[in-house]
């Protein structure tokens, strides 16, 4: 994708139609049929105009299966995270069987990939947790010290390399053992004498092991993607990002950390916050240009309501956050928040964002006010939760999206979509809520 030489000199309105219109071109796919192009076509516009809060022919729906692929095909998680022919089957499968407006995946990752690094950030199916497990489990620790702030903050490249990456991957252990990394020469210099170290070796050989794995995991998923695409689904997602908090809170210093940290030392957690601003924002850019997606998925933990009180959120969650959101929107992209938990007394911050400039995914969060304090402002979405599509019958699910229809589709703005992926379901459930949108779900 190469941005035209007025970009910087654009406004963020005209950089997202750029974007668009990148993803609608659907450049290099060689559609299966011309019923394949018309069904990508309209499920890129009806999103369009759900994003821009204009009317669409129907509220467009998207399902993250999360693992339900792998139990729809009939294997389990453990299976398709080590078999790639198998991955692929259960992918295709899910994307023939379900016509949703959005782009599936296999909803897990490479088991030999993490094998290979010895990761210790996830449990998963055969290495921490029974082989029928059919989530993947994250494991929280302070992979961050209380008394690093100083060392993060002074060179956060040396930090990852020297102390982050040898506490979360077994493979990465030698790491450790280098001194700061603050001059080229000293990199060079470290990085030939490590090379005869027997424990550098071994890291090597299983950096090899993991490439192996992870291109060979990739090609598959490539594959999956581009046959998707032939048979008119849009691109998905082109890139990723977390809110800085969540960065903190999720993968450095973890829960209980974190909340230390906000009484205890409260400023070096605020400018832990804005360092690592600029990078997110860097990345997910960096990412989103790779693809033909303008949406930027945000997982969001630690900033909904239960977690922090208001006065918490005011000081530590939102200022950077609302720096990186305003930042993906300043550079055409539609970032796309997947808020767990609730987010009720949160919408009004929302507010103070860019109309039409976020595309709002909620778990918990009470969809009618939700409709009311951002309806006309921001598109949303979600709320059909992971426990009706698993435990509710079809009927279940067709009175209750017809409820959400009934609620955030007046006016435009709505997605019927998920705020969770689920594993073992009901196949009719999701099929029910794909129905719904299709019939209940058009504008007249």
């Amino acid at each position: 994708m190469k941005k035209p030489e007025n970009w910087s000199g654009l406004t963020w309105q005209e950089k997202r139609d750029k974007r668009f219109e990148w993803w609608g071109a659907a450049r290099g796919v060689k559609f299966v049929s011309k019923e394949a192009r018309a069904k990508h076509d309209a499920s890129v516009d009806r999103t369009i105009k759900a994003i821009k809060l204009e009317i669409p022919d129907r509220v467009p729906v998207h399902i993250p299966a999360g693992t339900f692929p792998a139990y729809y095909a009939g294997y389990d998680l453990k299976t398709i995270m080590y078999d790639v022919e198998k991955m692929r089957e259960a992918w295709l499968k899910f994307a023939r069987d379900f016509d949703t407006d959005g782009m599936a995946g296999a909803g897990t990752s490479s088991g030999g990939f993490m094998d290979a690094l010895g990761t210790r950030t996830m449990k998963w199916p055969g290495h921490g947790l029974p082989d029928d497990a059919t989530l993947v489990q994250f494991v929280e620790e302070e992979y961050m010290k209380a008394d690093e702030y100083d060392a993060f903050l002074d060179n956060p490249t040396d930090y990852y390399i020297r102390y982050f990456l040898p506490r979360t991957h077994e493979a990465f252990a030698p790491l450790a053992k280098l001194s700061s990394l603050s001059s080229y020469m000293g990199i060079a210099g470290q990085l030939v004498m490590a090379a005869g170290d027997p424990d550098f070796k071994k890291m090597v050989r299983a950096l090899v092991k993991a490439n192996e794995a992870n291109v060979k995991w990739g090609k598959v998923s490539a594959e999956c993607t581009r046959v998707c695409r032939e048979m008119g689904f849009p691109a998905g997602g082109g890139g990723m990002a977390l809110a800085p908090f969540d960065t903190i809170a999720d993968m450095f210093r973890g829960t209980r950390g974190s909340v230390m940290d906000m009484y205890r030392q409260p400023e070096k957690l605020l400018e832990a916050c804005d360092r690592i601003m600029p990078l997110s924002l860097d990345a997910a850019i960096k990412g989103a240009d790779m693809g033909d997606s303008p949406f930027v998925f945000i997982p969001m933990h630690k900033g909904d309501d239960m977690f922090m009180s208001d006065k918490q959120f005011e000081k530590f969650y939102w200022p950077s956050y609302k720096r990186l959101l305003l930042g993906l929107i300043d550079e055409g992209l539609v970032p796309s928040p997947i808020v767990d938990g609730t987010y009720n007394r949160r919408l009004e911050y929302i507010k103070d964002l860019p109309r039409t400039g976020v595309f709002w995914v909620f778990e918990k969060t009470d969809m009618a006010l939700a409709k009311k304090v951002l309806g006309g402002h921001t598109c949303i979405g979600g709320n059909v939760t992971g426990s009706l599509i698993c435990k509710g019958t079809p009927e279940d699910v067709r009175k209750y999206c017809r409820w959400l229809i009934d609620t955030c589709a007046p006016g435009g703005g709505y997605v019927l979509s998920m705020g969770v992926s689920v594993d073992k379901a009901d196949p009719a459930n999701f099929q029910a809520m794909i129905e719904t949108a299709k019939t209940y779900g058009q504008y007249h």
